[in-house]
């Protein structure tokens, strides 16, 4: 007998297996408008030993992570709406991502590290302005 699916369709499965976990709009827009304020950085890395996720950027001299969240997948305070089919298994993702992230956040904080994070909504343009300053900040700190 077949494992029951999380999905409420096979559409809806297709589509969400369709979702990306890296280069994304957001991600790239943030990307892009950093890479033309002239800084370099590390993609989809890890930021320290033994931390077993990636980040989406990465400077590492300055010890300044980003990570660009998206709404829906990181429960987004303004915009996030649970669907209504398989309720209790969507509730459950984004608590456990939620709960992910903060301890994310605290494992690079207590290592020295920054993390700036930028959501989907957010201007891409200011949110490079916002990590570039931080960036500029820690290497004058740093050295």
């Amino acid at each position: 007998m077949p494992e029951q699916s999380w999905a409420s369709s096979a559409a809806t499965r297709r589509a969400m297996q369709g979702n990306r976990s890296r280069d994304t709009t957001p991600e790239m827009a943030v990307r892009r408008a950093l890479h033309g304020k002239g800084l370099r950085y590390r993609v989809c890395t890890t930021a320290l030993p033994g931390l077993r996720r990636k980040i989406d950027i990465v400077f590492r001299p300055a010890r300044v992570a980003v990570e660009v969240y998206g709404c829906f997948w990181h429960g987004c305070p303004q915009h996030h709406r649970q669907p209504t089919a398989n309720h209790q298994y969507w509730v459950e993702k984004v608590t456990k991502n939620i709960n992910r992230d903060l301890q994310t956040r605290q494992q690079l904080e207590q290592a020295g590290w920054l993390l700036i994070v930028v959501w989907e909504h957010d201007n891409p343009e200011e949110a490079a302005c916002q990590v570039a300053e931080a960036v500029q900040a820690r290497r004058g700190r740093l050295t």
